[in-house]
């Protein structure tokens, strides 16, 4: 049995990642990293060491034209600012709407994708790292219970029933995916998450606090603060 993993090189994925090759092996497993015109590239050079790390094929995909006529904060052809709050603050200005940083249906078009690369490589099952504390607020609606719930089913009814999608924290906290992560030995230290793409993480964007935030709820600092020197 072989798995894809959607892969950012960030803490989520490369949990996933974690969980995936301990279960099928590191010749089993295919990592994914999409290109999607974002602002820097960080997070696929964390994403190619990491696969060289635990010894997985990785695979690349470029959907930046897809994305070309949406003003999300985090795309290179976008005039707005990346917010340095956190996204329950971001979320009292967006009258229910997702926050600035959501990519236009970006899950749904990379389950979409993967399938396919999945299907055409002998994977029987996709994991991707979607957890709750995303999805709160309707911040990232493509990282919901609901929305996984659905993709699945229509990944799994259009695979003729060949394809199943495993979201292993969509129910969990990133608090618990990094407690999992560290049961596993994860080497956090190779992640990305920053939305910036400067020498070290900002450490104020959305992802950068719920991603310290989730280090210290498991008693322990961040690694790449650590050697970043933040």
């Amino acid at each position: 049995m072989k798995a894809l993993v959607l892969f950012s090189g960030g803490v989520d994925s490369t949990t996933c990642l974690a969980l995936a090759v301990e279960k099928y092996g590191a010749e089993n497993v295919i990592a994914l990293s999409v290109y999607y015109g974002q602002k820097h590239v960080r997070e696929i050079q964390s994403a190619e060491k990491i696969a060289e790390f635990y010894n997985v094929q990785l695979k690349t995909l470029d959907l930046t034209k897809i994305f070309a006529d949406s003003n999300c904060s985090l795309l290179e052809q976008s005039d707005e600012e990346i917010p340095q709050e956190s996204y329950a603050e971001q979320l009292t200005k967006t009258n229910g709407k997702p926050v600035s940083t959501y990519v236009p249906f970006r899950n749904g078009l990379f389950l979409a994708s993967a399938s396919s690369i999945a299907l055409s490589n002998g994977c029987s099952v996709i994991y991707y790292g979607a957890h709750s504390d995303d999805s709160a607020g309707n911040a990232y609606p493509d990282c919901s219970d609901e929305f996984n719930r659905a993709m699945n089913e229509a990944v799994y009814i259009g695979s003729g029933k060949q394809l199943e999608i495993v979201a292993p924290f969509v129910n969990s906290t990133k608090k618990d995916v990094v407690k999992t992560g560290l049961e596993l030995k994860v080497p956090y230290e190779m992640t990305w998450s920053c939305y910036e793409g400067n020498g070290k993480p900002c450490g104020v964007c959305g992802t950068c606090r719920d991603r310290i935030k989730a280090f210290e709820a498991n008693g322990v600092k961040d690694p790449l603060m650590l050697t970043e020197g933040v």
